[in-house]
């Protein structure tokens, strides 16, 4: 997958990916209700013989305009584009998004971007998809710029779960919130994955018997403090079953800063500096302080017992889930 970033440098885009499918929205999650917009755009470019891309904005507009308060990423940009990739989609544009961008007119933007620059010949969104200054440009302009352009233009409804009820991001948001994992994998459709650097720690879950590979989310993430079952993907894609704790380590550290930190089961050696993945699989308890290092370690094999059962037992729910977590 090519992921292309746009710059003031304006580079061409490379010819083999001109005029074709765009699928424009954000797409924090990658979640079931996206994928309404994104699986249209792939029918279409394979009907029209021609690649299909997604036109998305980094950083996130909300974190832009409010960066005292940045918005919970469910995926990070390098975990969306990898979605994106298990999906079929040939290439990411990941669009500088500024204050100054958002000051263009909606006609700038059709013209130099989805016009002069992408060539597309179909542009897939969400019916509510705003853009331009002031949030100008509305679905009633886009369907008249694809007309005035020669680029065809869908725009999809909300998509709804089982009870009648929008899913959404920020609904996903909630549900990691509260630590619930299964409801937020109903949601997306695949396990939430996170992606990070292994760092290196205190070693003290070595001393008992339990070492961990270390990652720091960012001080954004929502996600509820707790132990969790997991599986693990490093850089190599090789997988392992494990159990996982994400919080502030109350027993041993006084206000420590939050760390995800996961013991791999049946595994030995060095993860220091790679990039590798978790993905969710249940929520165990919530993070508790003990009385001591013994009853923490007595804990720790009774959660690792309860995620090893758990996981046995797994099995993926989705061709995007078997990618992502299997």
């Amino acid at each position: 997958m090519t992921v292309f970033h746009r710059n003031e440098k304006k580079e061409p885009l490379p010819a083999e990916l001109k005029g074709g499918v765009i699928a424009i929205g954000n797409f924090d999650g990658v979640h079931r209700g996206h994928r309404s917009v994104l699986e249209r755009a792939l029918s279409l470019a394979e009907e029209r013989g021609v690649p299909a891309l997604v036109l998305t904005f980094e950083p996130h507009p909300r974190t832009v305009f409010n960066p005292e308060a940045p918005v919970f990423r469910i995926t990070p940009a390098p975990l969306k584009a990898r979605l994106l990739e298990a999906m079929g989609f040939q290439s990411v544009i990941d669009y500088p998004f500024t204050r100054e961008f958002a000051t263009r007119s909606a006609e700038e933007f059709i013209q130099s971007v989805l016009v002069d620059w992408l060539g597309a010949s179909a542009v897939v969104t969400g019916f509510d998809f705003h853009f331009g200054k002031n949030r100008e440009g509305g679905p009633a302009f886009l369907m008249a710029s694809g007309a005035k352009h020669d680029f065809t233009v869908s725009l999809m409804d909300a998509f709804r779960d089982e009870n009648a009820e929008v899913i959404s991001s920020s609904r996903i948001r909630q549900c990691l919130a509260d630590g619930d994992v299964v409801e937020a994998a109903g949601l997306l459709g695949y396990r939430y994955t996170i992606e990070a650097e292994v760092v290196g720690g205190e070693k003290l879950g070595r001393q008992l018997g339990y070492p961990t590979a270390n990652m720091q989310l960012p001080p954004e993430a929502a996600l509820k403090p707790g132990i969790y079952a997991v599986r693990f993907r490093r850089a190599d894609g090789s997988l392992h079953d494990a159990v996982a704790s994400y919080g502030r380590r109350p027993t041993v550290t006084e206000n420590g800063a939050p760390l995800l930190e996961t013991f791999l089961f049946d595994f030995s050696g060095s993860l220091y500096g790679e990039v590798c993945s978790v993905s969710f699989f249940g929520h165990l308890r919530d993070e508790l302080k003990f009385d001591g290092l013994d009853p923490l370690v007595a804990q720790m094999k009774r959660d690792e017992e309860e995620a090893r059962a758990l996981l046995s037992r797994v099995q993926p729910f989705s061709e995007l889930d078997a990618k992502i977590a299997f």
